[in-house]
């Protein structure tokens, strides 16, 4: 649920963190999310005829689109689903409605809760995992001076190299059918199969394995923690969180402006019709129950470069009332993407070579050179944004990632000016087009 002390600043704030520049956008889902809490918070009947104000991002990739959607939806804690809108139009679209969002998107939150439940009850369940265990090393008839003993054993990891036999629930043959079939429309598109069968064969089916005692104990906790948990309750608590929380982004609506021109692709314009009653407020029927989009907030992206906003269905358009233009990042957006936010990929090369001993040090210089030429790249070749450090990265450190387990301990490697000159140069010189293969 929604932090009720989050305030649009706020949620600016928490996205900052993490995402450079687009302060317009940032401004607008915060907007949209405190929208929320005002919401809930209107008495009836005013209160239902609220409905959440759609957001169109419009703006090249790489710019950080889905990421403010992402990071939004772990700000609020809610339900978070991204589809790309041309997955309706590919070639074999049979079966797969769009009413398949809202599912994809209950089914995420039951999972999420089922998380959230498990690890409520990972105090209870630890208790239960380690009473299973000393009956198999002592039996049921220990004393109980004995069981506190191998309790101590156990958790000092003194027995952690003794193997023991367990018995779990066993999921792999129900599973393997779990949602196997699905039939266009209605709850019996989405049957479990694996349910099906494991009620016909007389309720829960278990295996025995062998395991070492450390091993056993995290098998026994999950699957303690499974029996604990009140489906029905989560699934209730998703549903409702699914109606009142859930985003949904839909990325690459560009894609499906206007009609195809593929007479073996779905219509563009069929799939826009397909997607506006979702959009727009409807009722999806799922194997869970029925669950109603009308509050569920949907943030749409795409570059839009060769079609237009105003190319979409009036009717879809008007369901996006907010638009916000995306900023093409410049050369000093790149260099703070580089270093600013609290996981920069900085920081992922730097923890990621620690592991082998190897220190990185990027000095300023050959910071500002990689911010350089990722701008330059962008703008003579193809500008994919942000995206275009990952692929100069890994180019740049390609040989220090090779030999970083050979190298002798505590070593320090330094990345400058010339060390990206050295390992980019020849290559940035040369044509644009073969540039677009190698970077």
């Amino acid at each position: 649920m929604t932090n009720i002390n989050l305030t649009p600043k706020q949620i600016v704030a928490e996205l900052n963190r993490f995402i450079v520049g687009q302060e317009q956008a940032k401004k607008s889902v915060a907007i949209a999310l405190r929208n929320r809490l005002r919401r809930k918070k209107v008495p009836q009947p005013l209160c239902n005829d609220i409905s959440p104000k759609n957001i169109l991002m419009i703006g090249p990739t790489g710019v950080g689109k889905t990421e403010i959607a992402r990071r939004l939806a772990r700000i609020a804690n809610a339900p978070f689903l991204k589809v790309e809108a041309t997955k309706f139009t590919e070639v074999g679209y049979v079966g797969r409605d769009v009413d398949s969002i809202i599912r994809d998107l209950v089914e995420v939150a039951i999972k999420d809760g089922k998380a959230l439940a498990k690890k409520e009850q990972q105090e209870l369940a630890t208790k239960n995992a380690k009473q299973k265990i000393l009956k198999i090393l002592v039996g049921e008839t220990a004393s109980l001076e004995t069981q506190e003993k191998f309790l101590h054993l156990i958790e000092n990891g003194s027995l952690d190299s003794k193997e023991i036999e367990i018995e779990i629930a066993d999921n792999s043959s129900t599973n393997t059918f779990a949602n196997s079939f699905d039939i266009p429309g209605g709850q019996i598109g989405m049957i479990n199969l694996g349910e099906m069968l494991g009620k016909a064969m007389g309720g829960e089916k278990t295996k025995k394995v062998k395991m070492l005692v450390p091993d056993a104990l995290k098998a026994l906790i999950e699957d303690e923690a499974i029996k604990l948990i009140d489906n029905e309750t989560v699934i209730a608590k998703a549903i409702k969180s699914v109606e009142n929380d859930g985003i949904v982004f839909l990325d690459e609506l560009d894609k499906i402006c206007g009609k195809s021109s593929r007479s073996a692709d779905v219509s563009r314009e069929g799939v826009q019709r397909d997607l506006l009653p979702i959009v727009e407020g409807t009722t999806v029927n799922t194997k869970y129950g029925s669950v109603s989009t009308d509050h569920i907030l949907f943030i749409a992206s795409g570059a839009f470069h060769l079609a237009k906003p105003s190319d979409l269905l009036p009717e879809l358009q008007g369901r996006f009332p907010i638009r916000v233009q995306m900023q093409p990042l410049t050369e000093s957006d790149l260099l703070s993407i580089l270093t600013e936010p609290e996981s920069s990929l900085i920081k992922q090369y730097q923890a990621l070579l620690l592991v082998e001993n190897l220190a990185i040090n990027f000095a300023q210089c050959g910071l500002n050179e990689i911010a350089k030429i990722a701008f330059k790249l962008n703008n003579e070749v193809e500008n994919i944004g942000a995206r275009r450090l990952h692929t100069l990265l890994e180019k740049i450190l390609e040989d220090v990632s090779f030999e970083a387990c050979d190298m002798p301990e505590n070593s320090i490697a330094t990345i400058d000016k010339n060390y990206v000159e050295q390992h980019l140069g020849d290559l940035i010189n040369t044509k644009n087009d073969l540039t677009k293969f190698i970077l």
